[in-house]
């Protein structure tokens, strides 16, 4: 059995999917998971609750978007 290096989020794939689509998962976990521009205050503060929900932190709403990020 050989070792392989886990990428990051994508690394509890293992050795399944191949590579590309690891990298695909970890590039867009990884933008989801950034705190984003939010489209009411305009500060760097909305962080994704759910898919498609998104809250800000700053101004305190709640509202629905894009499932992985927000549209510019």
């Amino acid at each position: 059995m050989t070792k392989t290096k886990k990428i990051k989020s994508a690394g509890r794939f293992g050795v399944k999917y191949g590579t590309k689509v690891r990298a695909a998962v970890r590039k867009i976990e990884n933008f989801q998971r950034k705190k984003q521009k939010c489209p009411f205050c305009k500060k760097n503060q909305v962080k994704r609750v759910a898919s498609g929900i998104w809250k800000c932190k700053k101004c305190d709403k709640k509202f629905a978007s894009h499932a992985y990020h927000l549209s510019n």
